[in-house]
């Protein structure tokens, strides 16, 4: 079975685009105010700048006559343009540094000035830039003085003994006194610093998105295995901890609860059954890559779900190297699947209602046997599933497909298999390898239910309508009312019949598992560990 990646799909939406930025909104915000700042203490460490701005005209000698008026408009206009070399020359800052006094040299003075001609103009425009205002005011009127006295003397060489020059320099303004430097600019620098952050933190998001392996949303795992997302299931506090788990599986389970969780639960349910409506599966073995992805959650709130809609439902831990099935329903673990395997037990005497839920039952895992895979693969296992899946729904947990080969074995003598990856944590090549090892035992993979999608943020999974459908049905109850959704949708299951605690599971237990589990294990647990449950 080969898969591809979806990250390697050319060319992304904008959608896309705008979803990864969201996602590392972040760091892009944080490189942005750094180069930010970074462009504030360039501005406050850099040197002030003034500017002072002076002009002189290029001038010739007139005439009544109109057509030399012209003539001599447009020499003055040519003549302009070669004044500029000269005022550009070092004789001229030369000049204006002997008349200023100025200790600096003539190229120094030179590279802080400069001239321009504006176009179709005899005027000639100086701007002249020190850290001193004062300095640059003087310095640009000393350099029209400069232009206009080396000018004078380059014409007059040229002129007729005794005879006036025919054109010359006039200074035409006086440079007024700069109020505010021209550099640094504070805007300015503000602007590239945080334009210059901005890129870098876009191009941050981009690489991290390239080279972040972990998947975020539904649609990478189908461009990536080219399987569908039979669920995806939102990140609930609630299911944080073993402990606190079945008191709210049953209530996530209850049509018209109004939570995300349970309209994620229902979806997941309908979707399951209408994967192959000709031969629906019986038997669902519920797996992940690694460990601590939450199968066993999983699997509890699914079979929870398939309870409340009336279905016969038994779950079978079928992981005989970390059982936590037992944990999970708050029922006795030292009886179970290993001792119906072994021939100690009928599966009638291990099989364990859930609370006051008799469709939904539970098969431990029993002892830890030393040969795990050896007891799955098994005839006495097929015939066992076999067996149960008459009865009821059959859902298996296994261990993790990357670390042990179980669920691999396992998944022959199954109707199907569900792979759980967990969002922001699983990645794209465990998932690859994982499903790979199912591919080659030739397990049937119905689909990937992924767990753990974020409630809130860019991911496109949102659950915000549920929520606020929650929020909305709690403000009725205050006011004494129901929501006309909650009120139109009935109720599979009373809320007192769900245990409230797994405490209130446990104390309905058969007698005979007890018993069971004390000739089972004989008072000591499998290597020595003492009786779990």
């Amino acid at each position: 079975m080969v898969h591809d990646d979806g990250r390697n799909q050319a060319g992304l939406s904008l959608a896309e685009y705008v979803a990864i930025a969201r996602s590392y909104w972040v760091g892009i915000l944080l490189l942005t105010a750094l180069a930010t700042a970074g462009g504030l203490g360039w501005y406050l460490n850099q040197p002030r700048v003034y500017e002072a701005t002076s002009s002189g005209i290029v001038v010739t000698g007139g005439a009544d006559n109109l057509s030399l008026s012209l003539a001599g408009d447009n020499l003055a206009k040519s003549k302009a343009k070669g004044y500029k070399s000269v005022g550009e020359s070092t004789l001229v800052a030369e000049r204006a540094a002997h008349k200023l006094n100025l200790g600096e040299s003539a190229q120094a003075l030179a590279a802080s000035v400069t001239i321009t001609v504006p176009p179709d103009s005899a005027e000639l425009q100086v701007k002249a830039r020190s850290a001193d205002p004062q300095q640059a005011q003087a310095l640009a009127d000393a350099w029209v003085d400069s232009i206009a006295a080396q000018v004078y003397e380059l014409e007059k060489h040229n002129s007729s003994p005794g005879a006036e020059p025919t054109s010359k320099v006039v200074a035409l303004a006086k440079a007024t006194l700069p109020a505010a430097p021209v550099s640094p600019r504070l805007d300015l620098a503000l602007s590239v610093g945080a334009a210059l952050g901005l890129v870098l933190g876009l191009t941050y998001a981009f690489l991290r998105h390239q080279f972040d392996r972990r998947i975020r949303s539904a649609g990478e795992i189908e461009r990536m295995a080219h399987l569908p997302v039979v669920g995806t299931l939102p990140l609930d506090k609630r299911l944080s901890g073993q402990s606190s788990v079945l008191s709210d599986v049953a209530e996530l389970g209850a049509v018209g609860s109004g939570h995300a969780m349970g309209e994620a639960l229902r979806e997941l349910r309908t979707n399951l059954q209408f994967i192959d409506v000709d031969n629906p599966p019986r038997i669902l073995l519920v797996t992940s890559s690694l460990p601590s992805e939450g199968k066993s959650t999983v699997i509890g709130n699914l079979a929870a779900t398939l309870a409340a809609a009336g279905e016969e439902v038994i779950v079978v831990d079928g992981d005989l190297r970390r059982p936590t099935v037992h944990a999970v329903f708050g029922v006795v673990g030292d009886a179970g699947l290993t001792d119906v395997l072994s021939g100690r037990a009928a599966v009638d005497d291990v099989l364990q209602p859930w609370g006051p839920m008799p469709q939904l039952q539970v098969l431990a895992a029993g002892r830890i046997p030393p040969n795990p895979s050896e007891l799955l693969g098994s005839r006495a296992m097929q015939q066992l599933l076999q067996e149960l899946s008459r009865r009821a729904i059959v859902l298996v947990d296994t261990p993790p497909l990357l670390p042990v080969t179980d669920a691999a074995v396992l998944s022959r003598s199954a109707d199907g298999t569900l792979v759980v990856a967990r969002a922001r944590k699983t990645t794209s090549d465990n998932l690859q390898r994982a499903l790979g090892n199912l591919g080659r035992v030739r397990g049937r993979v119905l689909g990937v239910v992924l767990n753990c999608v974020a409630t809130r943020g860019s991911d496109p999974y949102s659950y915000g309508y549920y929520g606020s459908y929650s929020s909305g049905r709690k403000n009725a109850k205050r006011r004494g009312g129901r929501s006309g959704e909650a009120a139109a949708a009935p109720a599979l299951a009373p809320a007192a019949a769900f245990p409230s605690s797994p405490s209130d599971a446990l104390s309905v237990t058969p007698t005979r598992v007890r018993a069971v589990g004390r000739r089972a294990s004989g008072g000591v647990g499998a290597e020595g560990q003492p009786p779990r449950g």
